[in-house]
């Protein structure tokens, strides 16, 4: 049986380009050579692609994806990892394209996408269980931190880490969802506000700094060999910003502590080589704990501001109540008596 009529054009709320047309657009648009190969590394936040010029020259293109936060802060980000590089960090900075601009975008058909092609980290995934590839990136956090007290544009740029960005704006993705759960959700906005609450009572004593935002314990390289050999290099800054200190901190314990998780041990090698570089104030160390639940709620509300894209199957009551399950429990566990 034959269709009764033309098929109608749809909208498209997300579109992945393939490999064969980003291999083309960066042999265009960067001075990489003409043989290019390239094939698709995975699809999340952002679309994710390897390049390939030739022995010894291999990239990684970025394709930002959409963000309920507002469009890719790509401008800040690549100039404060070219500053970094040129303090000696040890980052995966951008390569500029045949214009000299560090950022670029594609059209794609659900509109324009902010994307880099950023220098490809030699070197081996970081083992999430070893304390020393955990104190390695420790101290690579520090180094940056340390950059950024000298970085003249550490306050610019479209994002801030603050409370806003980090919990209310989450939250309300998460209560935007519209599944039954009311005493999760009543939960939920409960310690928010407890959270919110907690750390406004310290907030003008808390560091702020230009923040890696995803140090996870994924986000690096180690080197065998070369300039930074031994070293963490860091890559995956697009979720960094002007913030607080103790929510980057933060972002390492978290990993290493939710989901059933039990790595102290990891934790606690982060936190000492954070301090072979670069000391902590008892405030920043006693709010860490606190930016542990506020993270798990950023991504939660990352979650839920991507089913149009990812689908919401998984983003259900059941998945409300677990979430906000370990975060009462971390709350009872590590945050009182009365959120520090």
């Amino acid at each position: 049986m034959s269709p009764s009529s033309t098929p109608a054009k749809l909208p498209v709320s997300y579109a992945t380009a393939s490999a064969e047309a980003v291999a083309e657009f960066v042999t265009k648009q960067f001075d990489v050579g003409r043989s290019v190969t390239c094939h698709l590394l995975h699809r999340g936040f952002n679309d994710v692609y390897e390049v390939n010029a030739g022995i010894g020259n291999r990239f990684i293109f970025r394709v930002a994806g959409h963000r309920a936060r507002g469009p890719a802060d790509v401008a800040s980000e690549t100039a404060f990892l070219a500053f970094l590089g040129a303090e000696g960090v040890a980052v995966a900075e951008a390569v500029p394209a045949r214009d000299s601009a560090l950022f670029t975008s594609v059209a794609l058909p659900d509109g324009p996408r902010a994307a880099v092609l950023f220098q490809h980290v030699a070197g081996r995934p970081p083992n999430l269980d070893n304390p020393d590839d955990a104190r390695v990136q420790g101290a690579a956090l520090a180094r940056v931190h340390h950059a950024a007290d000298r970085y003249p544009g550490r306050a610019e740029g479209r994002y801030r880490l603050d409370l806003d960005h980090l919990l209310h704006r989450q939250v309300a993705a998460v209560l935007a969802l519209d599944f039954e759960a009311p005493q999760a959700r009543g939960d939920l906005t409960a310690l928010a506000q407890r959270l919110a609450t907690a750390v406004e009572r310290v907030d003008r004593d808390l560091t702020r700094t230009r923040c890696h935002g995803d140090c996870h314990g994924l986000n690096a390289r180690i080197p065998a060999a070369g300039r930074y050999a031994g070293q963490a290099v860091l890559f995956d800054f697009d979720d960094g910003g002007f913030g607080y200190l103790a929510y980057d901190l933060a972002v390492h314990l978290w990993a290493q502590v939710s989901f059933g998780r039990r790595r102290h041990a990891v934790w606690q090698a982060f936190d000492q080589g954070y301090r072979t570089v670069r000391p902590m104030t008892p405030v920043d160390e006693a709010a860490t704990p606190l930016f542990v639940a506020i993270r798990h709620i950023w991504l939660m509300g990352e979650y839920a501001g991507r089913t149009a894209e990812w689908g919401r199957e998984v983003l259900s009551a059941a998945w409300l109540e677990r979430e906000v399950g370990f975060l009462l429990a971390w709350e009872r566990d590590k945050l009182s008596p009365g959120l520090l």
